[in-house]
């Protein structure tokens, strides 16, 4: 936009507004999308973030923000990608995003705030219907964590159920590989003779390229597909759905052979006592935004859980602390527990997987680690 600008003005034309007023849309279209943040990405994002904090933005965005409860001042990366681009996709995966581009589009708050509490529904309702398809996924796929002989194991994993909606199958997708660590792909009805998929895949393995090798070694297969590296959709017969499935499995053993276990966990270290701190936090903070390719510092360590409960049947609420430094924090899993498990509070000491996050309360800041992973105590 930019570039037009300048040859408009060059050949004597209109110019066009300033791409900077475009900014905000900008930094919510890269984080929406899962764009890398490659340095050109990271400024762009940041400018925009910098624009919305100083609520020089769209009346859709402001309206988004609040609805999802998200105050602008203190905006991160991680506010757009969880508060608006889930409400916003929402109304393209249940009903028509027309309801999201009007929202964006809309001149002032008094248009766009019901066209957000419109999306806010919607994205409540696809959160329900995920869930249903996201426990029936899951509960097929538990037999791969099964260290028996015997049992199942696959690299590459297609799931299909006759119910699925077509608009959610690519979040199913996405929980799944994150769970299992292996690339997924979910599959719902297309038409009587077609499935649709969407596929999620891990470090290391192109998904765009995986099916077209799947093309290649198999003409018949896939009726068509595209996308990139980690993620993709395609369409396949019906009855050609087990074929696939064994195809797919084989290639991405081929890509896998020699690589590291799909369960290996990356971290940047560990803290020190004293490094567990709210001012690291905000440091951190201010040091984004973090995204795809720039992903946010986690840490890890060996804590003793001292309590834990559980919240709003899915998250645990814990009180840990660093052995022998009398150092104790505030901690919560979110989405820690599958639908339907029974609960067993974890306790005595445990590796944690976790970020630093500031949590404000009734106008305190105070630190909380966001715990990724709960793992059996490693030392």
């Amino acid at each position: 936009m930019a570039a037009v600008g300048r040859r408009l003005e060059e050949v004597g034309l209109p110019a066009t507004p300033g791409a900077a007023q475009l900014l905000d849309l900008v930094a919510l279209g890269t984080v929406a999308d899962v764009v890398p943040l490659d340095a050109n990405n990271r400024v762009l994002v940041a400018q925009g973030l910098k624009r919305i904090r100083a609520g020089r933005c769209v009346a859709g965005i402001r309206a988004l923000l609040a609805i999802a409860g998200r105050p602008a001042r203190d905006l991160t990366a991680s506010d757009l990608a969880f508060g608006v681009a889930p409400r916003l996709n929402a109304a393209g995966r249940i009903d028509d995003m027309t309801i999201g581009i009007q929202c964006l589009l809309a001149d002032d708050l008094a248009t766009a705030e019901p066209l957000a509490a419109r999306l806010d529904e919607l994205n409540q309702e696809r959160r329900s219907i995920e869930a249903r398809m996201q426990q029936v996924a899951l509960g097929a796929v538990r037999c791969l964590a099964d260290p028996s002989p015997g049992a199942l194991h696959r690299s590459g994993v297609c799931l299909f159920d006759e119910t699925w909606h077509q608009g959610v199958v690519g979040l199913v997708a996405s929980r799944v590989k994150e769970r299992v660590r292996r690339p997924v792909i979910a599959f719902a009805v297309a038409d009587e003779a077609s499935l649709r998929g969407s596929a999620r895949s891990v470090a290391g393995i192109h998904m765009r390229d995986v099916l077209d090798s799947i093309a290649t070694r198999h003409p018949d297969l896939i009726e068509r597909f595209g996308g990139h590296a980690m993620a993709a959709g395609l369409t396949l017969e019906r009855a050609k759905l087990d074929r696939f499935a064994r195809a797919f499995d084989e290639e991405v053993a081929r890509w896998t052979a020699g690589a590291p276990p799909a369960d290996t966990i990356e971290t940047d270290g560990e803290l020190a006592p004293a490094e567990i701190a709210l001012d690291t936090a905000q440091a951190l903070r201010a040091g984004g935004p973090w995204g795809q390719a720039f992903p946010e510092p986690c840490f890890d360590g060996l804590f003793s859980i001292r309590s834990a409960r559980l919240i709003a049947e899915r998250h645990v609420k814990m009180w840990v602390e660093v052995p022998a430094s009398g150092r104790a924090f505030d901690a919560i899993a979110f989405n820690h527990l599958e639908e339907g498990a029974q609960f067993v509070p974890p306790s005595g000491l445990a590796q944690l997987v976790y970020r630093l996050e500031v949590n404000e309360y009734q106008g305190e800041r105070r630190l909380q680690l966001l715990i990724d992973h709960v793992l059996p105590a490693a030392r």
